[in-house]
């Protein structure tokens, strides 16, 4: 059998067993256990990712056997079609520009040849393979190899290999939000001279229009993301405080929050912002921990070499910017390798300080299982407090939300933190339940961030 089909047809045969189980009969959907559905879930997964090799192989063929110069000879018009995406997409059901994606990922992992005749490897190999091992499906490999291609005159050959073998290793288990925030990342370090000039450019862009029409104040606006950080953080937090909220309103039969949507929310809590400005004299915005921090080695500080990056933030920023920021009020620097305050208590303090706060926050980047943003996050003992003599020790503390926090502890998950300090890395050990094996999963930074 090609090559092409035989890792899609050993997921389907494994997606066929999973289903089996150990009755060895195919079962209808509702008569599937929990674990089974499970490994179903993960065949579908496989399946669906050398699926999408196979079609993008496919279609970069069909694109070159209905290339312009061949004229009234090209695939796509003798089957009546304008050009290759047009038949690709009224073939497979997607639309125009999901199809150009196809043929480009298709075009990037498809063997070159050169007018000799010699075979040369596929143009982005990492990619290439991950979609041959069934690790990557095609939406994520489009991510990485349009950012690639964007980068291409900007950085060197080797940079660009490092970054793509590097994003590929990363992308299985991330949703393909959490995937782009990473290509993002590695944009912005193989394209560093850049960041600068397109933060210039993005300042002449910003606009702000306020209109009245139908009984509404229309508010229509784009902030570049480093002036609207402070904007982001201080509404965020607000409405995190909303949620939260919404817990006690339900008790006393207010669930006027509970309803809401988190656009509603937000625009409460604009309007909240407003009030306060203009000098209300209420005392009660729920505020406290709403810091915008910006994080940048101590040389990007000092001598404008490198990145910074904005918490709660996709896009990195310029060391001009970096240095802006952290001399504004309000805004807190972190600067590694800097000094640091102290950051074990051990049994004297149950809660973890702020500057402890901060400190997971370097290291966990948010919610070390599932990535959501430090301000949605509490810092939790690894070892209970009471039940456990845990201590209030940067080691023993872990930023999650509160939804993970409880399938920690309800389902029976386990966390390891290898290395001590703002460096270490966190890990979590699933039960047996979900994973016989119970192989640890990285988490924190490691998982949801690009590592330059």
């Amino acid at each position: 059998m090609d090559d092409t089909l035989t890792g899609l047809e050993t997921a389907v045969t494994a997606l066929r067993r999973a289903w089996a189980g150990d009755r060895g009969a195919a079962e209808p959907v509702s008569g599937l256990t929990g674990t089974q559905l499970v490994s179903v879930l993960d065949g579908l997964g496989a399946v669906a990712r050398h699926l999408d090799g196979v079609r993008a192989q496919v279609a970069a063929e069909i694109d070159r056997q209905s290339r312009p110069e061949l004229g009234a000879d090209s695939l796509a018009k003798q089957q009546g079609y304008r050009n290759p995406a047009a038949l690709i997409a009224a073939t497979a059901g997607i639309g125009t520009g999901d199809a150009h994606r196809v043929v480009a990922v298709g075009k990037a992992i498809a063997p070159r040849q050169t007018l000799s005749g010699e075979r040369l490897p596929a143009r982005h190999p990492h990619v290439a393979e991950g979609i041959a091992a069934g690790a990557i499906g095609q939406a994520a490999a489009g991510l990485i190899v349009a950012m690639l291609e964007k980068v291409a005159v900007v950085s060197s050959i080797e940079d660009r290999d490092r970054a793509e073998q590097a994003l590929v290793a990363q992308a299985p288990g991330l949703t393909l939000e959490q995937l782009r925030k990473v290509v993002t990342h590695a944009e912005a370090w193989l394209d560093q001279d850049g960041i600068e000039p397109a933060e210039r450019d993005r300042r002449a862009e910003q606009y702000l229009h306020l209109f009245e029409r139908d009984g509404f104040l229309h508010v229509d606006g784009k902030l570049e993301v480093i002036a609207g950080a402070p904007l982001k953080a201080a509404i965020d937090a607000l409405v995190t405080a909303g949620f939260r909220q919404a817990r006690d309103d339900v008790i006393s039969g207010d669930d006027d929050r509970v309803t809401a949507k988190v656009p509603q929310l937000q625009a409460a809590a604009l309007i909240q912002l407003a009030e306060h400005a203009l000098g209300c004299d209420r005392k009660d915005l729920p505020l406290a921990g709403a810091v915008v921090v910006v994080r940048m080695d101590l040389e990007t500080l000092t001598e404008g070499i490198g990145l910074a990056e904005i918490d709660g933030v996709s896009r990195l920023i310029s060391p001009a910017a970096a240095r802006h920021l952290a001399a504004t009020a309000g805004i807190i620097p972190v600067v590694l390798d800097g000094k640091s305050e102290v950051m074990d208590w051990g049994r004297k303090k149950r809660l973890f300080t702020r500057a402890q706060q901060l400190a997971l926050a370097e290291r966990d980047g948010g919610c070390a299982m599932c990535g959501l943003p430090p301000w949605m996050t509490k810092a939790h003992h690894l070892n209970w407090w009471a039940r456990d003599h845990g201590q209030t020790d940067i080691d023993e503390g872990v930023l999650l939300c509160e939804s993970c926090h409880h399938r920690i502890h309800d389902n029976g998950w386990e966390i390891r933190i290898e290395g001590r300090g703002v460096g270490a890395k966190v890990w979590f050990i699933p039960p047996a339940t979900v994973d016989t094996t119970q192989t640890p999963r990285i988490g924190g930074r490691a998982r949801f961030q690009y590592a330059a």
